[in-house]
């Protein structure tokens, strides 16, 4: 039998009040509290902070305060990732942004989903979908990545946008919902 946390990071169904995960929750709450802390740049070790909240960071990673995620363990971030202020992680399942990436404020990546069949959310059901980004993109500001998509190489993301399906390597997207742009 699994556990409501295996679950979650297999992407079966799960209910999130699981003591286990609520002791997660409650961990990652008080990282976030003392990473989106007023800091003296001089004393404080971003990197160290990052490190200790994520699951992989790479080197020369910046990720400006405020910052809110679900658990940070599941958020991957590779070399030079750029994260501007309001960002939003919920990381029920795996997330990867790759190297060179740069992300506008206000942008929300959701893994999170629920069940279509009502029976099932008013259980308190949910499940998530992983996302990938890849290396060098750009996601302007207050953009939505959706549970379940994958960014190639070199997109861009148009500012406002919500990504519901994958774009592929090198492809401009934006709008609502984000269509893939000729040029």
């Amino acid at each position: 039998m699994m556990s409501e946390k295996e679950k979650m990071l297999s992407g079966a169904l799960y209910t999130a009040d699981d003591p286990e995960l609520a002791a997660d929750s409650a961990r990652a709450a008080a990282w976030i509290a003392r990473y989106n802390a007023p800091t003296d740049p001089v004393t404080c070790d971003r990197a160290a902070l990052l490190e200790e909240g994520l699951g992989s960071v790479g080197h020369r990673v910046t990720i400006r305060a405020p910052f809110y995620c679900d658990y940070g363990y599941n958020i991957h971030v590779g070399a030079g990732v750029f994260i501007n202020f309001g960002c939003t992680v919920l990381d029920v399942a795996r997330v990867d942004i790759g190297p060179g990436t740069q992300i506008g404020p206000g942008v929300q990546i959701l893994t999170a989903d629920h069940p279509r069949d009502p029976a099932l959310r008013a259980q308190m059901l949910e499940f998530g979908r992983p996302i990938r980004i890849g290396a060098n993109v750009w996601i302007g500001g207050g953009a939505l990545i959706m549970p379940g998509v994958t960014i190639g190489d070199d997109a861009i993301i148009g500012a406002g946008s919500v990504v519901t399906r994958d774009v592929p390597a090198g492809a401009t997207a934006m709008g609502n919902p984000a269509r893939l742009q000729t040029r």
